[in-house]
């Protein structure tokens, strides 16, 4: 009896093992995680973006999940992503509402924004309904340099949050002090961050005085041709000032022969043996005599 038993299990699960493996056909429902996400870059796919407390995506499941049983039949590999345990595909994607779906044909991502029953799915889908729709451009596309940083920052921010439960529960820190640490945590980091850019800012684009040996040089140099230029412009400037006093010494000369002219009112004659420089140098000698004799009195 008990080798009849165990003959009769080995046959269950020889007859069971072909079943067991139709099931694990491309066309099930598949699971893509930041570490596969790059597989839905070839091929063809249905994404949904879901998360499990969202109510929409638990009315979604059962439809979604009779959609994949399809996906053999129409060559399409469909998949789901949570959001919650996949932070780097939410913030790649810039899922801002659930549930989100997605169509992807070899790279080229579109948005699926129809109605969410099993035969639109299918229609969408057979009857190539997403080339009416404007794909996803370039620059905003899952494996651009901006999306990359998107997903970066949001796996960043998932972190930050499961540092502050773990601090406010586990290790029993209150709220304001999780705070208080990510506050001086930031700090420290950003000013470590300018020092670091001011270090490769110096490395790539050197100072003047450290690329130049004859700088010291050339500066001084500079400076004493400044000086001497400064010091010419003053000459120039005492040296004009010098003509207006001889000009304004010529005029006063001027009125003071024609105030001593001849009682005919013609100018005085010039002396024999005088010549106008020494005439005149005797002129401004007699006024500066006559306004000392005005100050004595």
């Amino acid at each position: 009896m008990c080798r009849l038993l165990f003959l009769a299990t080995c046959l269950t699960a020889l007859l069971l093992s072909p079943a067991a493996s139709t099931t694990t056909k491309r066309g099930s429902l598949r699971e893509v995680t930041d570490g596969n996400w790059e597989e839905i870059l070839s091929g063809e796919w249905m994404i949904e973006f879901y998360a499990p407390w969202c109510p929409a995506c638990q009315q979604l499941q059962p439809v979604w999940k009779e959609f994949a049983d399809w996906g053999e039949d129409m060559g399409l590999n469909i998949a789901k992503v949570d959001v919650t345990d996949q932070p780097g595909l939410s913030g790649r994607f810039i899922i801002t509402s659930l549930p989100t779906i997605y169509h992807c044909k070899d790279g080229v991502f579109r948005k699926y924004q129809g109605a969410r029953t099993k035969d639109d799915f299918l229609s969408f889908v057979d009857e190539q309904k997403w080339q009416a729709v404007e794909p996803v451009s370039s620059w905003l596309g899952p494996s651009s340099f901006l999306m990359n940083s998107m997903s970066a920052l949001f796996k960043l921010s998932m972190f930050i949050r499961r540092c502050h439960n773990y601090m406010t529960e586990q290790l029993g820190i209150p709220v304001w002090g999780s705070y208080v640490i990510f506050g001086l945590a930031t700090l420290f980091s950003g000013l470590a961050l300018g020092l670091l850019l001011v270090f490769i800012a110096d490395f790539v684009f050197p100072s003047r005085r450290f690329s130049s040996p004859d700088y010291y040089q050339k500066k001084q140099t500079m400076q004493q041709a400044r000086l001497l230029q400064r010091q010419e412009e003053e000459h120039e400037a005492d040296g004009e000032e010098d003509d207006d006093e001889e000009e304004e010494d010529g005029d006063q000369y001027d009125v003071w022969r024609r105030r001593r002219g001849s009682p005919e009112g013609r100018p005085e004659p010039k002396a024999p043996g005088f010549s106008d420089e020494a005439l005149r140098k005797r002129v401004v000698g007699n006024r500066e005599e006559e306004e000392e004799d005005e100050e004595d009195t």
